[in-house]
């Protein structure tokens, strides 16, 4: 197994993380004084989420007068990017930080690149995430998707959150283009939170983290027994179409997320 493929191991202080490149750069574990927090699993961990997120309405985004189809990964609909679907490649790491790459690649119409950077410490874990364009400019879109343990322990998780309006969800599970005040769980919708993410994740006498970002937007989903997931994104579902922002060779997309966490 070349470097390329190995996993990365990242320890600050009792806190351990796992980041699998050859899995989508998947973190596949973050253990904070040998309690997981992240839901185990091939499907779960943590997924970087390029160059779109959530779901394309039928798999079809348009770019000017070109229109393209990506695979309906989630019928009717695509969802959640191309990347985690790759093999990335170890740019560099230390105890605390490593740093990945991948190559835009088929069914992705355009030329390009995907970086990560994860940076542990020991109350705290910061992502970062790039998108740029090496040949021609595309619509573009970059997130996290998280699963955390609804369970640590006896405790269950509450989810604590102020947005300041709901994206309406269809009867097809898209934004219909509504902003709505936000209604009660379970969720698995986009909320806009203007003034940056933030949301906390509390069990009670256990841990509280909380998911902050520059970005606007973030998705919620709780609809599973195992699991709550807190996405934070650079647009809504849908948003290659709704929503596009232009990823060019001089203007790339970039996105952070930081949690923070301390003890109960």
């Amino acid at each position: 197994m070349n470097s390329s493929e190995e996993n990365v191991r990242l320890t600050a202080g009792d806190v351990e993380l796992t980041v699998a490149p050859r899995h989508g750069c998947r973190i596949e574990s973050l253990a904070i004084g040998g309690t997981e927090l992240l839901r185990q699993g091939e499907r779960y961990g943590c997924f970087p989420m390029a160059p779109w997120c959530g779901r394309i309405e039928n798999g079809v985004f348009r770019d000017g007068a070109d229109r393209y189809q990506m695979p309906l990964n989630a019928a009717p609909h695509a969802i959640h990017g191309t990347v985690r679907d790759q093999p990335w490649r170890t740019a560099r790491h230390t105890a605390t930080e490593a740093a990945f790459t991948c190559e835009l690649a088929e069914p992705w119409p355009y030329p390009g690149r995907a970086t990560q950077v994860v940076e542990l410490g020991e109350d705290s874990l910061t992502l970062r995430m790039g998108i740029e364009a090496t040949e021609n400019s595309f619509p573009a879109q970059a997130g996290w998707h998280p699963w955390f343990r609804r369970v640590l322990g006896d405790s269950e998780v509450r989810i604590d959150f102020d947005p300041a309006w709901q994206e309406e969800r269809g009867g097809d599970h898209l934004p219909t283009g509504r902003r709505i005040d936000p209604l009660p769980g379970p969720w698995d919708d986009c909320f806009g939170m203007p003034d940056g993410v933030r949301v906390t994740l509390t069990w009670p006498g256990r841990l509280e983290l909380t998911v902050t970002g520059r970005t606007e937007w973030v998705v919620i989903y709780d609809e599973q027994p195992e699991a709550v997931c807190v996405e934070p994104q650079s647009g809504p579902p849908n948003g290659l179409n709704t929503l596009p922002r232009l990823v060019t060779p001089i203007d790339p997309l970039e996105i952070e997320t930081t949690w923070t966490w301390r003890r109960l």
